[in-house]
């Protein structure tokens, strides 16, 4: 376990799927880890995090943006409307557009600001009442509209229902990015990326596997 078992894992998953490493980018979820633990990933010469909450990212992040050079960092969790202008200012890319509201503001706020990060649609692949994103049968429409709004669309994202396969909604994830035009597929966590590049993950979003199980006590 850690950051360069992680590493050869995802090496090994692309050699396996005849894909170049250099293909699959790893996001190292540091979201409820401890200071410590994020700045040994960072000595190690890592770049790229995923954050769950803007709040918890505005306090870490522009204090280590500031030791640490080339730093990026993801937003992989869900994005309240109010927050999306620190979320704009905070993150280079956010995984989790899941509503025609959020994208409007975004879009107002990429013509405010003079800038937007890159963007990735979730996508709702088990159509689960309680979790977020676009349902599939809607994912389309939603691309269309995103685009028709000038928003920097990169690709999908998707959370599989935890009792599923999770390959089954991998493979209809990367149907649905085919279809749209789209070359970004974030999918894949610590239990199983090594599926999603199988299926063409471009993104996995890797946090206990990298810095070891979260305390949220």
């Amino acid at each position: 376990m850690g950051l360069s078992d992680t590493q050869d894992r995802i090496a090994s998953a692309c050699a396996a799927a005849g894909r170049e490493a250099s293909e699959v980018k790893l996001i190292a979820v540091s979201k409820v880890q401890p200071l410590e633990r994020v700045e040994a990933v960072l000595g190690e010469g890592h770049r790229l995090f995923g954050e769950n909450r803007v709040q918890e990212a505005a306090k870490k992040w522009p204090g280590l943006r500031d030791r640490f050079e080339g730093v990026t960092v993801h937003l992989i969790g869900p994005l309240q409307t109010n927050k999306a202008r620190q979320a704009m200012a905070l993150f280079d890319a956010i995984h989790s557009v899941d509503r025609p509201k959020l994208a409007r503001t975004l879009a107002r706020l990429a013509q405010e600001m003079g800038h937007c990060p890159d963007l990735f649609i979730q996508v709702n692949t088990g159509e689960e009442e309680q979790k977020a994103g676009v349902l599939p049968e809607d994912t389309d429409a939603f691309v269309e509209n995103c685009r028709a709004l000038d928003l920097p669309v990169k690709g999908l994202m998707c959370i599989p229902p935890v009792d599923e396969t999770p390959s089954l909604h991998f493979a209809l994830l990367a149907k649905m990015a085919r279809r749209n035009g789209l070359a970004g597929l974030s999918m894949g966590m610590s239990s199983d990326f090594e599926e999603a590049i199988a299926l063409g993950a471009t993104h996995v979003r890797v946090g206990s596997a990298v810095f070891g199980a979260r305390d949220y006590g």
